[in-house]
């Protein structure tokens, strides 16, 4: 053995994958320090020669642990005195823009939407947690280089993102690192949560040697980032001709022990749960992130499509309660060219009616002639690109901010100097760089080229 890892080693044990974009609060350590939040969460590393001196050292490692109180459920987590999972959060919610504890989605009126409906249909449902199970698990090797830096070779998906999260987590430039990426084995979003690089290079700092940090099938099936367990609660007024007037949508992501992507995906989810349904008065959406006892979750691109079937899946259960046609019932709810979707965008080259009209044409499914007529191209726009009057909900205080007269004033004592100042000099023309010749032949952002 050669060297054993503790959260105390890590330079700064404590991150979350957005924080680059500056979204979110680290709220996720390398390595457990006085707190586990979910089965399989690390605690230690170990650094060895070999598989097996690893795993033996691996069985000789002895934690004290005391029980505590623990939420599974993602509304239970939500409830007054509910455990805490994260002390970053303590309301067991992400907070977005330092003050909300979801994101919402208002297009008119859609109580009252629902009143004046003919039918209301009203249900839930839940989605499980699902695991990526790639081919190849998550791995990668860290090897010490010349100058202080360090080749790393990895499976990772996001190779820029995984090379600036470790310079933050290790404390170090960026530019310490030159990453190496190559065909992923599966992914399918899987490998973009950065999960062994960190340690990976952090066993080379600490030994001077080469590592290599591969995934078993078990740790990657308890540690790797599934995508996430959502429960959705979808109330939609329908009148009898089949046209869907109201929706009113009340949704939960269930981020796990620690955000990851959950918060950034119930943004998306707010834009994608209308889907290309046009409600003709209102629409209303509410997501909220909240953390529990499980392993945490990766959500984003993969966590909409899922979202989008649950939508669409409700067009199947409102046609069935006015006894209309599927076909006929999607041509008649499509968005067209120069409708206001209820995220305030125009629609633009919209072509849902077109798609059915043609799948029924190849099923030999037959739709009525009004219906073979219609086109995404016409009979938008007009009033139904305007924004039908909205109900305001009070907005919530602005979190206070300390200093911010000194700040303001400085602002201002800045801009004055600005107007005082003679205008700079344009900078010296300077060649186009060149191409070194020699060295191996890579990509250079900097040429747009391969060189040499």
């Amino acid at each position: 053995m050669r060297r054993v890892i503790r959260g105390a080693d890590v330079p700064r044990n404590l991150n979350t994958l957005l924080s680059l974009i500056n979204f979110g609060k680290d709220d996720e350590p390398s390595l457990a320090v006085d707190k586990v939040r979910y089965k399989g969460e690390p605690i230690v590393a170990i650094v060895a020669d070999s598989p097996r001196e690893a795993y033996e050292a691996m069985a000789k490692v002895r934690i004290d642990y005391e029980p505590l109180p623990a939420v599974f459920d993602v509304e239970d987590a939500l409830k007054p005195g509910a455990p805490v999972v994260n002390e970053t959060y303590p309301k067991n919610a992400f907070i977005y823009h330092d003050v909300y504890d979801h994101q919402k989605l208002r297009f008119g009126d859609a109580d009252r939407g629902l009143a004046e409906a003919d039918h209301v249909l009203e249900q839930r449902y839940q989605m499980s947690p699902i695991e990526h199970a790639p081919t190849e698990t998550n791995g990668s090797i860290a090897a010490p280089d010349t100058n202080g830096r360090y080749i790393v070779y990895t499976s990772t998906q996001a190779l820029f993102f995984s090379l600036d999260t470790c310079a933050k987590i290790l404390d170090v430039p960026s530019n310490t690192f030159h990453f190496i990426g190559g065909t992923v084995g599966g992914g399918f979003g899987g490998k973009v949560d950065t999960l062994t690089e960190p340690l990976c290079i952090l066993g080379a700092m600490l030994t001077g040697r080469p590592v290599r940090y591969v995934f078993g099938r078990e740790e990657e099936m308890q540690y790797g980032p599934p995508r996430g367990a959502e429960r959705i609660y979808i109330k939609d007024g329908v009148m009898r001709d089949g046209r869907i007037v109201a929706r009113k949508i009340r949704a939960y992501f269930d981020s796990g022990a620690y955000t990851r992507l959950s918060s950034y995906a119930a943004v998306k989810c707010a834009a994608h749960l209308p889907g290309p349904t046009r409600s003709r008065t209102s629409m209303a959406t509410s997501i909220a992130c909240s953390p529990t006892a499980r392993r945490r979750p990766r959500c984003a691109a993969s966590a909409s499509p899922r979202w989008t079937l649950r939508s669409s899946a409700r067009w199947t259960s409102s046609r069935i309660l006015v006894g209309m046609d599927p076909m006929e019932f999607r041509i008649l709810n499509a968005y067209r060219d120069g409708d206001m979707k209820a995220h305030r965008r125009e629609a633009k080259n919209t072509a849902l009616i077109e798609c059915v009209q043609v799948a029924a044409e190849k099923a030999k499914w037959p739709i009525r002639e009004e219906f073979q007529r219609m086109s995404s191209r016409t009979d938008g726009g007009g009033s139904r690109a305007a924004v039908p009057p909205t109900p305001r909900e009070p907005r919530a205080p602005p979190s206070p901010r300390p200093s911010s007269a000194r700040h303001t004033i400085a602002r201002r004592q800045r801009r004055a100097s600005r107007h005082l100042r003679a205008p700079p000099t344009p900078p010296p023309s300077r060649p186009p760089p060149q191409a070194p010749s020699h060295g191996a032949t890579r990509f250079s952002s900097v040429f747009g080229t391969r060189r040499r």
